[in-house]
């Protein structure tokens, strides 16, 4: 008799339960009928998503530290350490850059801003002001400072990647320095700290279609659906100089290591939904971190190339930054000539870097980049103040994918990339953690919920013992007989 085919409300019913990309994708849905059909009451819900990105920054620092010290320590060369950040800042320098020059020759063809003749006198500047706090972007020298941690405790405390990369490194290169026999406890309780937090991460993550409901509703609550109408033409160039970035992006991942960035893409749909939906990719980071290791590259560059990233390697910033500095040249009349729009780029190539992690920091940089030129009003920076909300999705996909493309490309340039393994995820035939041969439990078990094989008696297989001593029946506790005593 043929097996019954389930009926296509318990099929509906069995994917919303099991697939977190089904319920992601329904709470963004309800998130946007909420925002647009009770805006006062959607408002409110916005500490359902600030709420779930508090919870995911909790575990990234701890992660972060375990990843690049196990990495270090396995690597067992802290040269080929160094040499990976040094390649990962080329990287990153060429792809911001790109990003940049996309930008600014997009919207020059475009010209986003012309014609709308903007009095700048007009413009609100306070607006700008509350925005970002008053604050402002740090200088090359703060930068560099507030990278090197002042308390080892602090650093995680206050949850700057930065400091915790250094930490990680220092505590990696003792490791091999001191070596396994003088510390021979330590490098164990890392990876199993390790994967504690995967686990953590695992529980935190059944909250995410709450957390895109709350954040999706509060977005569009509070700014409207008619605002996508008054600036149609910046954001549509915003998001098409974003997609021809991506397509740039697809050339090189297959031309460095061979792989399908559209592959990669359908991998990682549940966390680039996540990262729409919450308009953050900290929030994707701890499982966007454990994908790459799987997906073959090496933990020590995954470790240090992915955190790095998010604070040097901002394409979708970069990006907007570009686009928005000309449109608001463009809407205020003023014709910005080649040599200053190659300032522009000089100075966002700077500005760009200590962005990561500061209010209102997009308006920080455009600011700056207004005061350099000495052409552009400062208060025409407000113009971007009702659109800057919306550009976060186009942001989010161009960061997060910039990243995960500069691990792949930086592994494979330093031999620390498994490709076939890669070829095999990405095709979807290999779906096995590294390390769950190690560990017995890896971290793939322990965001899915699987079971440790021998941990319960499978109907017709082996239990824990008997796959340990096979052929050996096992035998229950009040079997056992003491041995009878030797004849004398």
């Amino acid at each position: 008799m043929p097996p019954s085919v389930p009926s296509l409300p318990r099929r509906v019913a069995r994917t919303l339960r099991t697939s977190l990309f089904a319920q992601v994708t329904c709470a963004l849905v309800l998130g946007i009928v909420v925002g647009k059909l009770w805006p006062d009451t959607a408002t409110a819900l916005q500490p359902l998503g600030d709420g779930f990105t508090r919870l995911i920054k909790t575990v990234i620092s701890p992660l972060v530290f375990c990843v690049v010290v196990v990495g270090i320590a396995k690597a067992g060369d802290l040269k080929a350490f160094g040499r990976i950040g040094v390649k990962a800042l080329i990287w990153f320098e060429i792809a911001s850059t790109a990003a940049l020059v996309i930008g600014l020759v997009t919207a020059n063809v475009v010209g986003p801003g012309r014609g709308m003749n903007v009095d700048p006198s007009s413009l609100d500047a306070a607006a700008v002001q509350e925005t970002t706090g008053g604050g402002h972007l740090p200088t090359t020298t703060e930068f560099v400072l507030n990278a090197l941690p002042q308390s080892f405790i602090g650093a995680f405390a206050d949850n700057e990647l930065l400091q915790v990369l250094i930490l990680a490194c220092l505590v990696g290169a003792a490791l091999l320095h001191l070596g396994h026999t003088k510390v021979p406890k330590i490098l164990p309780a890392i990876e199993q700290a390790q994967e504690i937090i995967f686990a953590v991460v695992g529980f935190i993550m059944r909250l995410a279609p709450i957390a895109v409901f709350g954040a999706m509703a509060h977005l569009v609550g509070n700014y409207g659906l008619g605002v996508m109408r008054t600036y149609a033409k910046l954001i549509v160039l915003c998001y098409v100089a974003a997609a021809l970035f991506i397509a740039l992006l697809a050339v090189a991942l297959k031309v460095v290591t061979g792989l399908s960035l559209w592959k990669f893409l359908r991998y990682i749909r549940e966390e680039m939904l996540l990262a729409l939906g919450t308009a953050s990719t900290e929030s994707v980071m701890p499982r966007v971190m454990q994908k790459l290791r799987r997906a073959g590259a090496r933990d020590d560059a995954v470790g240090l190339v992915l955190p790095t990233g998010y604070s040097f390697n901002l394409d979708g910033a970069s990006l907007y930054l570009s686009i928005g500095t000309l449109f608001i040249a463009q809407a205020v009349g003023v014709d910005l000539s080649l040599g200053q729009q190659v300032t522009v780029v000089l100075v966002l190539m700077l500005t760009s870097k200590g962005m990561a992690g500061i209010p209102g920091s997009a308006f920080l940089a455009l600011s700056a980049t207004a005061s350099s030129l000495g052409a552009i009003p400062a208060g025409a920076v407000a113009l971007l103040l009702g659109v800057d909300r919306i550009m976060d999705s186009m942001r989010v996909v161009t960061n997060l994918l910039g990243n995960c493309v500069a691990v792949f490309a930086v592994s494979r340039w330093e031999g620390a990339l498994d490709t076939d393994r890669a070829k095999r995820v990405l095709d979807g035939e290999d779906t096995s953690t590294p390390g769950d041969d190690e560990t017995g439990v890896g971290a793939e078990k322990a965001l899915g919920g699987e079971k440790d094989p021998g941990s319960e008696k499978d109907p017709g297989g082996e239990t824990g013992a008997e796959a340990l001593a096979p052929g050996i029946p096992a035998q229950k506790p009040k079997e056992l007989k003491e041995p009878a005593p030797e004849a004398g």
